[in-house]
């Protein structure tokens, strides 16, 4: 990060360290988009199958899936484009993630730089722990969705219309997953305290219920209870964490 002068940055160094940070990120979903162009009917598969198996859908000889449908005469390359993009997107997270964390944290000790590295590698697995949830629970969420429907109706579902749904759903709950770890970074780069984490945590956890009423894309209580707990439960044990580091701080500082 760039260099600050009596613990504050200049709005200039601000936006160019902004501007080189979405670069970065930018090339990162770019490059890694490049996998999901040559995977596309892979995951096409995974994608449609809680609605409708493709591979048994072209095995019993028919030219459709269900109520899964493309429209218009560039919607399939729109949607190759669209799942290409996506699939750059998640690959690239750990990236993203950590450019994120770079701009937000403010510039570290030499002593305490390696806590960026830790970060990143904390991160990762906690967004994928995250987004395979989100992809876990899509049978159920699409079930719950789709029962609504008239018995005496059928539900025609654009595939684009789909894809942004299960976007939403397993990045919402990979972004969610980060919690902990954003909270643990900036307590170990002395940015705030353990207490400072816990002391609101009637307003942490009324704001976790927002949070997953406003993004979750199911309305079900049960989809938003699988990202809530684990979001509260998470929260509480960054709080524990980081109190405790703090008590080991304060007792080697004073010896």
């Amino acid at each position: 990060m760039a260099a600050i002068k009596g613990g504050r940055m200049p709005l200039l160094e601000h936006l160019r360290e902004l501007r080189k940070r979405i670069v970065r990120s930018s090339l990162a979903v770019l490059m890694l988009s490049v996998v999901g162009w040559f995977l596309y009917n892979p995951i096409i598969d995974s994608l449609a199958k809680p609605v409708c198996d493709l591979k048994s859908a072209l095995r019993s000889g028919a030219n459709h899936c269900g109520t899964l449908y493309i429209n218009g005469v560039l919607g399939p390359l729109n949607l190759h484009i669209t799942v290409a993009l996506i699939s750059g997107i998640i690959l690239s997270a750990p990236i993203w993630i950590y450019q994120l964390w770079a701009f937000v944290a403010p510039a570290l000790h030499r002593k305490e730089r390696r806590y960026s590295l830790l970060f990143m590698i904390v991160a990762t697995p906690f967004f994928a722990a995250g987004a395979y949830l989100g992809y876990y629970i899509l049978p159920t969420a699409v079930h719950v969705l789709l029962g609504f429907t008239p018995s005496s109706l059928t539900n025609l579902v654009r595939f684009d219309d789909y894809l942004n749904f299960v976007l939403r759903l397993i990045l919402i709950f990979g972004i969610a997953f980060e919690l902990p770890v954003f909270l643990l970074g900036l307590n170990f780069a002395g940015v705030i305290s353990g207490t400072s984490i816990l002391k609101p945590w009637r307003l942490a956890v009324f704001g976790i219920a927002i949070f997953t009423a406003a993004f979750t894309p199911t309305a079900d209580p049960f989809t938003m209870c699988l990202l809530a707990v684990p979001m509260v439960f998470f929260y509480f044990a960054a709080a524990g964490i980081a109190v405790l580091h703090d008590k080991r701080k304060e007792s080697k500082n004073s010896s």
